[in-house]
């Protein structure tokens, strides 16, 4: 039986919001753990731009971001407020979760600045902590925020925030998507 064919990278945000959408419409595919140091021909041959997560369907096509793999396997169309929130977490705190973690990797930045800054999303996550897809798509981010100083997050008023991170911790879809293969 031919499958899909998914290229992902366990530890990568995007591939684990593709992954878990995959396991929640119990969509049936081949997963294919890359090492981003030595990436798949295959995978860079159907996707040049050489990031994960990469779905290529049996017709062919090929989807290469993890949102529109989210909307294909789920059926999935936005609402407003869930393509604000998308939005948010992937310019707002993307920008600044990276410049938090990895400030080796940008110009004259202060780690601690950007973890104020990633904070004030957190802050309006803790009013609207979303659910179903949208939480699908967001808390593998928060997930990497909280892990790089997870003694500092864990001291946060976030009550909510971390109510909900730990759901989807401690979830068997979440299990599930990261399961070591190979």
């Amino acid at each position: 039986m031919i499958l899909p064919i998914l290229y992902s990278f366990r530890r990568c945000p995007y591939a684990m919001r593709a992954r878990m959408a995959i396991i929640r419409a119990g969509f049936a595919h081949e997963l294919r753990e890359v090492n981003l140091r030595y990436r798949p021909e295959h995978m860079m041959e159907i996707s040049p731009k050489g990031t994960v997560p990469v779905l290529q369907l049996v017709n062919g096509t090929v989807i290469e971001e993890s949102l529109e793999i989210m909307q294909y396997v789920l059926d999935w169309q936005l609402n407003a407020n869930e393509a604000e929130w998308i939005k948010r977490t992937d310019e707002e705190f993307k920008y600044h979760l990276d410049r938090y973690k990895y400030p080796n990797r940008y110009d004259n930045v202060n780690s601690l600045e950007h973890r104020t800054l990633a904070s004030v999303f957190l802050d309006g996550l803790e009013q609207h902590i979303p659910s179903g897809n949208l939480s699908d798509a967001i808390f593998p981010f928060v997930r990497q925020f909280a892990n790089h100083d997870r003694d500092w997050f864990d001291q946060q008023e976030w009550p909510n925030v971390h109510s909900w991170l730990d759901s989807n911790l401690s979830s068997e879809e979440f299990k599930k998507c990261m399961l070591k293969i190979g």
